[in-house]
């Protein structure tokens, strides 16, 4: 059984739609593109997601990260996540893109992971934090009448694309809102998102912010 490819039917939705450019010269200064809910990991890895999507749709970026362990960390993506929205926003050529920052509720997270402290990254763990994070990410989508919901946990080599967009596609059924389907690693988006990176001097991170992937990360770089 052939697997979807969720990056060719984005490339199918996307084909229906006008970029930001189109709408300038059909005279459409105030344009109503479809609105987009965008839960997004960290600035890095929304980099390419925005530059490639806000041509598109009118983007919030909902920033809810409860997986964070440490308030620190948190707080230093948060504040660089705002400054690279910010940075795109003065540049200009593409719809404005908001933000909104969920809670910071780590409890949550440690509650989802009671048995799984030892499941090694990418497993069921994992699992479940991905569907803490888009399930309210759907809620408030779905309560603020978006047209659609993603996220850009695609983007990640390291994250299961594939369970990504199966978890997605069940909260949309639940909440009533339409999942935009990506794989945003494909097309170089990935390598895309480094050199993004690199030219707007973001924080990247070696770890996706739990004391567990941390934990791991250190393990591996001793051995």
């Amino acid at each position: 059984m052939n697997k979807r490819n969720y990056q060719k039917e984005l490339e199918k939705l996307l084909t229906g739609l006008k970029t930001y450019e189109e709408s300038l010269c059909d005279g459409v200064e105030d344009a109503k593109p479809p609105r987009l809910f965008l839960h997004s990991c960290c600035a890095p890895c929304s980099s390419y997601v925005l530059e490639y999507l806000s041509v598109y749709f009118r983007i919030t970026v909902f920033y809810y990260n409860p997986n964070i362990s440490m308030e620190e960390e948190y707080r230093r993506r948060v504040e660089e996540q705002k400054r690279l929205i910010a940075i795109y926003n003065e540049e200009g050529g593409r719809y404005p893109i908001q933000v909104e920052e969920g809670d910071y509720e780590p409890e949550c997270f440690f509650s989802l992971s009671k048995g799984l402290e030892d499941c090694p990254e990418g497993g069921e763990r994992c699992f479940r934090c991905f569907e803490l994070r888009l399930g309210e990410t759907a809620r408030r989508a779905a309560l603020g009448g978006y047209d659609f919901f993603a996220t850009t946990l695609t983007i990640s080599p390291l994250k299961n694309g594939e369970k990504l967009n199966e978890i997605g596609q069940t909260l949309a059924g639940e909440y009533g809102i339409a999942w935009l389907p990506s794989d945003f690693k494909k097309k170089d988006g990935y390598k895309r998102s480094v050199e993004l990176s690199a030219q707007y001097g973001l924080y990247r991170q070696d770890y996706c912010g739990c004391a567990y992937s941390k934990a791991e990360r250190e393990r591996k770089r001793n051995l």
